[in-house]
């Protein structure tokens, strides 16, 4: 069995904690949390859109740096501060992962200072 991998990448907001940008154990890469983050960890400020689009790219920006991207997620966990963004956040959410979406999970939460936090599983079996 081989060993999991840690990914971090400076292309990305930096972890808001003690934890890694993503984990690739086996066939599967998770992805933690991404939140609406600058790379120098400041906050993007503006519309709910603004921070979700800011949220997926951070997002797809682990992806990209653990070998892999969105398209290859088959879990994603949505976290709102409010429900009344759900349907915005369904219009992003399918820009990013397009006609073959994974199954998703979408909760309100208490976010401290932003509208939206996501994070994801994909699967890339090994050739």
């Amino acid at each position: 069995m081989s060993e999991k991998k840690i990914v971090n990448t400076p292309d990305a907001a930096p972890p808001g904690g003690p934890y890694s940008h993503a984990v690739v154990a086996g066939d599967f890469v998770y992805l933690a949390g991404a939140t609406p983050h600058r790379t120098d960890g400041s906050v993007v400020e503006g519309t709910f859109l603004e921070q979700a689009r800011a949220t997926f790219d951070n997002l797809s920006t682990v992806a990209a740096a653990a070998g892999a991207d969105l398209s290859e997620a088959v879990q994603a966990r949505v976290y709102l501060r409010d429900l009344d963004d759900f349907q915005a956040m369904n219009g992003v959410f399918a820009e990013y992962f397009g006609d073959r979406a994974p199954v998703r999970t979408t909760i309100q939460a208490d976010l401290p200072g932003f509208a939206i936090e996501v994070d994801a599983v994909l699967y890339q079996p090994a050739s």
